[in-house]
């Protein structure tokens, strides 16, 4: 239905005067009414090689007080400015305008056939009986005025999204109702998604309790039993690369993190033979008699004087001794190497001065049924990322990597390594690190990964409550058990890469994916998955209130967006350097949006949409405290 006349055109703007007998600013148009009078309703006019330029109505004014001379008359003083958009041609829309309408075209309104075109949502038909569904409903369009938007599925979920917005803007309520509606088809249902949320602020899980169409998992860490919906969640140890090591203890690269790495080697090898038989044992213990030799000869080596060189060598005999004491998983075998140790500690003496070879000598003895061959299958045991160790370990290795720096002569070492060892005093003995402790018989990667989705796979949504985690802490989960899903991905080879696709769900992102933050972490994994994720169906969505603290890294690798309301300025500055295409109209549209509104663009859209998202039902636990209906009580209840 035609509405106007073209009058004026320029590169960014196009005017249009409104015929005389438009009243209002709305039509009826086959029983539908459409609104065009208001700011960010659609327009179209026809180019001279017939395509529809699509535009945006962005003012309206009354041409008595815009004075200009007009070249016609149309008996009519209502007038708009529109910015162009995009173009139909043959039933497809693209960005962007090639020819423009010439001077005095018709101005139509866009219908929602044309809305249509323009988002291209459609359901495939599978059978009379079902169908693989498309699409998802977002929200309703706040440009064309109750029309619903859909969003196409492939295009949203097959590449990284983000969802920004202010703290209150409705972030969680867009991440709930995504979700809620992609489990909520029929027919087809979702049971092939694996969707995983990093509950930052502990809010999701009340907003699919009552959910039957998704198996849903709820976990929180530091919990001794299921309760309050909740499961146990347990990050072992082991699982945790040298790097992760590394981030967790704020190692530095210099010192701290190959003192680390031979301690884990220690470690290793301790459990790895002491879980062992007893045949086995006898191994420990001459790999440990093959370590007291080196200590005690490069102890005798650094000293000028005997006494120098007993008190030292009787020091580390003492050290050995309460080390081995602590050993209980070699109980039936160190009474002999006890005794030894003991003819050692008996042979440091010095008579007027001197020692007299008694000490060398008694070594020889204690040396002699030290078999080399052994001493070398025990040190090829080399831990693996991954592997299962007792963590009881750690603490004894750290006692006896210390020695062996002192006996090289590596007298600062304890300087060194001093605050590193007190981020493993907090790892053994604090208790927001028990769920890390705690292996709950997870004794593999592999084992890991199905205890987190389930029996059989069958589990759609697995959400982690991070809600009492420390930011360290809360790094180290999120890092680790997003590395441990990715190079399970990484592995699969040919079409396997495309079956079963994984989506991380990044709740408050700049917490742990920080903008200009020197990890100790060689590369920060979720920059990695931002890079590589998409050749392997490996996905996130990240939701942040604050994108000026993100990894420009992962925002940039982004392709659909959902901006919710955003008033702080830096924030804005970064949106807009990080998305050129991103011009003044979208800052008013973000910066003036009430709660639930958002501005929607990118690859899931044919072209940027301003729409209010719907309620998710139920709510995720976000709501804002109504302070006065908590304040002001009746005296007589509250006693």
């Amino acid at each position: 239905m035609k509405i106007g006349k073209l009058t004026s055109i320029n590169y960014s703007q196009l005017k249009v005067k409104i015929s005389s007998g438009i009243k209002g600013s709305s039509v009826n148009l086959q029983g539908e009414i459409y609104y065009f009078g208001n700011i960010g309703s659609y327009l179209k006019i026809k180019n001279a090689i017939d395509e529809t330029i699509i535009c945006e109505v962005v003012s309206i004014f009354d041409s008595d007080i815009h004075q200009e001379k007009l070249s016609f008359d149309i008996e009519s003083n209502r007038e708009l400015l529109l910015k162009p958009i995009g173009n139909i041609n043959k039933e497809k829309f693209t960005l962007g305008i090639g020819i423009f309408p010439a001077l005095y075209s018709d101005v139509s309104i866009v219908t929602r056939e044309d809305m249509e075109i323009i988002l291209n949502i459609k359901d495939e038909e599978v059978s009379e009986q079902t169908e693989i569904h498309s699409s998802f409903h977002l929200g309703i369009s706040k440009n064309l005025i109750n029309y619903s938007i859909d969003i196409n599925i492939d295009n949203f979920f097959n590449i990284h999204s983000a969802i920004l917005g202010n703290s209150g803007s409705g972030k969680s309520n867009t991440i709930a109702h995504i979700v809620q509606e992609i489990h909520k088809k029929e027919g087809y249902s979702a049971i092939g998604s694996k969707i995983l949320i990093f509950d930052v602020n502990g809010e999701y899980k009340q907003a699919f309790k009552s959910n039957d169409n998704i198996n849903v998992v709820c976990y929180k860490p530091n919990i001794n039993e299921s309760t309050g919906g909740y499961k146990p969640f347990y990050l072992p140890h082991f699982l945790l690369s040298i790097e992760e090591w590394s981030a967790f203890l704020m190692a530095t690269d210099v010192t701290q993190r190959p003192f680390w790495s031979k301690v884990l080697q220690e470690s290793y090898r301790f459990y790895k033979i002491g879980s062992t038989s007893n045949d086995e044992q006898e191994k420990f213990i001459n790999y440990l008699k093959y370590k007291i030799q080196i200590l005690i000869l490069s102890a005798l080596r650094q000293a000028d004087s005997d006494t120098a060189r007993l008190t030292t060598a009787a020091s580390m005999l003492g050290s050995i001794l309460d080390i081995i004491t602590k050993l209980n998983i070699i109980k039936n075998a160190k009474d002999g190497l006890i005794k030894d140790i003991s003819s050692l500690q008996e042979a440091c003496f010095i008579s007027y001065g001197a020692n007299s070879g008694k000490l060398e000598e008694q070594l020889k003895i204690f040396s002699k049924n030290i078999k080399n061959e052994i001493v070398q299958e025990v040190e090829n045991q080399k831990i693996k990322d991954g592997e299962f160790f007792d963590y009881k370990f750690l603490k004894i290795a750290v006692d006896l990597v210390l020695l062996e720096e002192e006996a090289r002569g590596n007298k600062q070492v304890r300087g060194f390594v001093a605050t590193m060892l007190t981020r493993v005093d907090y790892f053994l003995e604090n208790s927001d690190c028990a769920f890390m402790r705690n292996s709950k018989n997870l004794n593999s990667v592999d084992n890991f990964l199905e205890s987190l989705w389930g029996e059989g796979d069958k589990t759609q949504l697995v959400i982690i409550d991070t809600s009492e985690l420390s930011p360290d802490i809360l790094e180290t989960l999120t890092s680790v058990t997003a590395r441990l899903l990715f190079d399970k991905r990484r592995g699969l080879q040919g079409d396997k890469r495309t079956e079963n696709p994984i989506h991380l769900i990044l709740d408050e992102a700049h917490r742990y994916i920080k903008k200009d933050y020197k990890y100790t972490l060689q590369e920060n994994v979720f920059e990695k998955i931002a890079r590589e994720g998409r050749k392997f169906s490996f996905y996130l969505l990240v939701s942040s209130q604050r994108p000026s603290e993100l990894s420009e890294t992962v925002l940039s690798q982004c392709a659909n967006f959902i901006i919710h309301r955003i008033q702080n300025e830096k924030d804005m500055h970064y949106i807009q350097a990080i998305l050129p295409y991103f011009s003044e109209d979208f800052t008013n549209k973000i910066k003036q949006s009430i709660p639930g509104e958002a501005l929607v663009f990118g690859n899931c859209v044919s072209m940027p949409l301003h729409l209010r998202i719907e309620q998710a039902d139920p709510e995720p636990h976000s709501k804002n405290c109504e302070i006065s209906k908590e304040w002001f009580k009746d005296k007589g209840k509250n006693k």
